[in-house]
């Protein structure tokens, strides 16, 4: 996601340092390019003036315009790398946003989700707005409060103020940076449900979406808590609630170097990602639904009537997006009772399939560039039918030849084989079958509004399974030497099997099959030998549909011949222990949503077991990130 860097320091001749702002804060972007971004802007405070650049593509973009415009030696900046949400990536929607007659300078990173309304009552009070994004909005509110609420006091609060009362009026999940021509030496930030971290020097004062912003001046780090703002100026950091109440950070040292720093600390870029998943599924479900609860999926730029007709809905996809797309079909046909069918792309256009106008196809590619797909999506629009693309990444091929877009907001994913894009693009799909739903009338909206709460209580539910993961972990350094490990599913449990195998090939090299577990006693239970590891994927035993008992007869047939059986299992289902070597058990939740949790093991398990073998988990061999031809 965006990269936030924020600076302070002391002029040349004072206090301990001669840093410039502008070397400072574009180190910090370099640093943070891994997160991925489309445009790149930057701030600085000086001579009682806010001065800016941006642009749009690469940080080598604003480099260049920085060169032939360059900007005044300052010791107070802001700077940002943009993942685009609200707008697309062009220059006038990058980051900074000014406002207050540009003396005040924002940089942004999240959705804010009440941006219309806010919108609606700046534009009635004669403000303008530039850009498309809701960051501008943002800028604005604080803006107007600095000067029409607080009359540009500084004496009283300032620019700390009106942040927290315009956090007070926000809703989403936001960090944000502001500084003011008003106060040259000072840096306000505020974050809620989005990473923010201090740097503190020796009369200089740092901030970032995370150290590697300033693990080059620094090792000293300050992490805020939820609703929190922080002033920082070269001698002083002050925390506060929204409210102004104060409020204390944790101190921490740093002490990786500048290349794990990219990392978040982490030894791979996958188990970052993998830790990554809470922030990946709550950015894509955040800024979907109106006050009112109403899902708004404003990409979905398809008449209304057109979705209305659908009468069969085809997702294309390759690898691990097709099992998000196995998991989708299951909660598409009951939410919105329209049949739905999962095609691998590179074999959709070669059987001649039944595709027309009331056919929506929905296309799945984290990278939006996969070739497969996107000749799939060619062909389907040739036939008639309306493209849905679910996609990762801001303007690429897929999104921009398909007829609308859902994008999800997993953040850049590095490592080869994909963790945190499979949580975001299964919650992305869901959306869209409750979409579907509230459309064409499937379901009430009290019913989707209580799978929407559902939906939000599942970031929390995944960071619990990262922070008991010690068993997973150990569990996959003893089997380091399994020559074969077999997953078994049903329902939705059956294409995280097969996500759950998919993982292991790719990164540990040994077979892994994942099957329906009622096909065992149809061939494959001849594969069951003394010792043969088996993973099984267990439904909740709660609810009168509940396939519980026959998935336990399932785990009873393997270990009658000798399977080593590990259960993943719903905490509280006790029934299950008679019957494993191994329960790792995940937080409750309904039966379509599991798979959002149950994966997340398998994850793990696969990163431990290769980590343990010595390969390079971030680079498998002989795969790429995206597979860009035919």
């Amino acid at each position: 996601m965006c990269g936030i860097v924020g600076y302070v320091g002391h002029s040349a001749g004072r206090g301990n340092t001669e840093h410039k702002a502008l070397d400072v804060v574009l180190e910090g972007l370099r640093r943070l390019e891994y997160r991925g971004y489309d445009s790149a802007g930057i701030a600085v405070v000086a001579d009682g003036t806010i001065s800016s650049r941006k642009k749009s593509g690469k940080l080598s973009n604003l480099i260049a315009e920085l060169e032939a415009h360059p900007l005044p030696d300052a010791v107070t900046g802001i700077g940002h790398t943009r993942w685009a949400t609200h707008g697309g990536p062009t220059d006038m929607n990058a980051h900074p946003h000014l406002s207050d007659g540009g003396k005040l300078a924002l940089i942004h990173n999240g959705i804010i989700e009440n941006f219309a309304e806010l919108k609606q009552e700046l534009t009635a009070k004669g403000v303008t707005f530039l850009s498309e994004t809701d960051t501008e909005v943002a800028a604005a509110l604080i803006g107007d409060l600095y000067r029409n609420h607080l009359g540009g006091d500084n004496a009283n609060g300032g620019l700390t103020k009106a942040m927290e009362l315009a956090c007070q009026r926000l809703e989403g999940a936001f960090t944000l940076l502001a500084v003011h021509a008003d106060q040259p030496d000072v840096v306000v930030a505020a974050r809620r449900n989005s990473p923010l971290v201090v740097g503190l020097g020796e009369g200089e004062n740092f901030l970032g979406s995370d150290v590697s912003g300033f693990i080059d001046y620094t090792r000293r780090a300050v992490e805020l808590g939820q609703d929190q703002i922080v002033t920082i100026t070269a001698d002083s950091v002050a925390i506060t609630d929204f409210f102004g109440a104060p409020a204390e950070g944790k101190e921490y040292y740093v002490n990786w170097d500048p290349a794990s720093a990219e990392k978040g600390g982490f030894p791979s870029f996958m188990e970052k990602e993998i830790h990554d998943q809470p922030d990946a599924v709550l950015q894509t479900l955040l800024g979907r639904s109106d006050v009112d609860g109403k899902l708004t999926l404003d990409e979905l730029r398809i008449d209304t009537d057109l979705l209305k007709s659908v009468d069969k809905i085809i997702v294309l996809a390759c690898g691990t997006s097709a099992y998000a797309g196995q998991v989708a079909k299951y909660a598409i046909e009951r939410w919105c009772r329209i049949p739905t069918e999962v095609e691998l792309s590179h074999e959709f256009r070669y059987r001649d399939p039944i595709v027309d106008a009331n056919t929506l196809i929905v296309s799945i590619s984290q990278s939006g560039e996969t070739m497969d797909t996107l000749m799939a999506v060619r062909y389907a629009k040739e036939q008639g039918a309306k493209t849905v693309s679910i996609c990762n990444t801001n303007g690429s091929t897929i999104p921009r030849e398909s007829d609308a877009v859902l994008y999800t907001h997993a953040g850049p994913e590095i490592a080869v084989a994909s963790t945190k894009a499979f949580l975001a693009q299964i919650a992305a799909a869901y959306l869209l079958g409750l979409y579907l739903a509230q459309l064409r009338g499937n379901k009430f909206q009290g019913e989707i509004k209580d799978i929407l709460a559902d939906l939000g209580k599942v970031p929390a539910k995944i960071q619990e399974i990262l922070d008991n993961a010690e068993q997973i972990k150990e569990l996959g350094k003893d089997m380091a030497d399994a020559k074969s490990v077999l997953f078994l599913g049903r329902h939705v449990g059956f294409p995280v099997a097969m996500e759950g195998a998919l993982k292991l090939k790719e990164l540990a090299y040994i077979h892994a099959e994942g099957f329906a577990a009622g096909e065992l006693k149809h061939g494959p239970i001849a594969l069951i030998e003394e010792g043969q590891p088996v993973f099984v994927v267990v439904p909740s035993p709660r609810g009168r549909d509940s396939l519980h008992a026959k998935v336990v007869s399932n785990i009873q047939e393997v270990r009658a011949r000798g399977a080593k059986t590990i259960v993943i299992a719903e905490e509280g289902d006790e029934a299950v222990k008679a019957y494993a070597e191994h329960v790792i058990y995940i937080p409750e939740t309904p039966t379509l949503l599991a798979p959002l949790l149950s994966t997340v093991p398998l994850q793990i398990f696969a990163l431990a077991l290769a980590s343990a073998k010595g390969y390079d988990v971030d680079q498998p061999r002989n795969l790429a990130k995206s597979v860009t031809v035919e």
